[in-house]
């Protein structure tokens, strides 16, 4: 991570000390093991550290769009430093994670990470576009789901598995693993915007912000005409009279929208945990199956 610019070092080091779960990582770890009985060798580590750099990245980028002046509880890069210097470290640790795979020739796995990065910028822009509109279906909300956020989680999983067993079957199985799992991850994360409890995101933000999310797309699609009509008025219009905002969370929820989200999330748990039935009971298994409940049971 170190660079010759003093202040880059400074920005990095507040980065590095601030690290989330690591989640990813994680991911490209259990799987390698998983599918190689234990293996993991030198291009496992850097596939890992590769996701780490890639998704900092997005990261510090989102703030800059989102106008975000926290995350995990800390200030953003944009907030200490401006957005300027925001989106030029985006940027470094971008390239750095890209070089990292050039450097050492691992082109497979930067094909791997390289979709997931076009996919997360599509998946982002489809989000903004249908915004606008608020016309979102199940179907483009999955699209866009599985683009955004569910296509970094498969790259973790089948960049784990090509760094142990490149070529093989498991590169696109685990692939599909991880898209599974990062769709109900995303879900999971719909579903806090009507809770209660504090888990470092006010809730009615994504309200606030008109994204669409499945409890409200499938409110939207169970409702009468004037209901519907009330419900567009207030995203759109009203999204930032807390009162509203308010109305709107306790109606998704009398309309089964909460109920129904949590059913689909657990739809793509069971398929995700289908995909690792195939695969003999190793720790390494296990531990992936506890990180699938992880994700649907988490509490932020």
């Amino acid at each position: 991570m170190t660079s010759k610019v003093a202040l880059l070092n400074r920005i990095t080091h507040y980065i590095v000390n601030r690290k989330g779960k690591q989640m990813r990582p994680m991911f490209v770890f259990l799987v390698s093991k998983m599918v190689s009985g234990g293996e993991v060798n030198e291009r496992t580590y850097r596939g890992a550290s590769v996701i780490e750099l890639i998704h900092t990245a997005t990261l510090v980028h989102d703030d800059v769009v989102d106008d975000s002046n926290q995350r995990r509880g800390f200030f953003s890069i944009n907030a200490l430093w401006k957005n300027k210097i925001a989106v030029l470290v985006g940027d470094y640790l971008l390239s750095k994670g890209l070089l990292l795979s050039i450097d050492y020739g691992d082109f497979d796995l930067l094909k791997i990470i390289s979709v997931a990065v076009r996919e997360m910028s599509e998946g982002e822009l489809l989000q903004i576009e249908k915004a606008r509109n608020l016309d979102i279906t199940e179907e483009v909300y999955y699209e866009i789901i599985r683009q955004k956020t569910a296509t970094l989680i498969a790259a973790c999983c089948g960049l784990g598995a090509c760094s142990v067993t490149p070529g093989s079957d498991n590169v696109e199985k685990m692939r599909k693993f991880g898209e599974l799992i990062g769709m109900a991850f995303q879900i999971k994360d719909d579903l806090f915007d009507y809770g209660d409890t504090a888990i470092g995101k006010p809730t009615g933000i994504d309200i606030k912000e008109q994204k669409m999310t499945l409890p409200l797309i499938y409110t939207l699609n169970h409702c009468t005409k004037e209901k519907k009509k009330w419900l567009i008025n207030s995203v759109k219009n009203h999204n930032k009279d807390k009162k509203r905002v308010k109305e709107v969370i306790d109606f998704v929820r009398v309309s089964g929208g909460l109920e129904y989200a949590i059913k689909i999330m657990h739809q793509f748990k069971n398929e995700a945990l289908s995909i690792l039935s195939d695969y003999p009971d190793s720790d390494y298994k296990s531990s992936l199956e506890l990180m699938v409940d992880y994700v649907i049971d988490r509490k932020k």
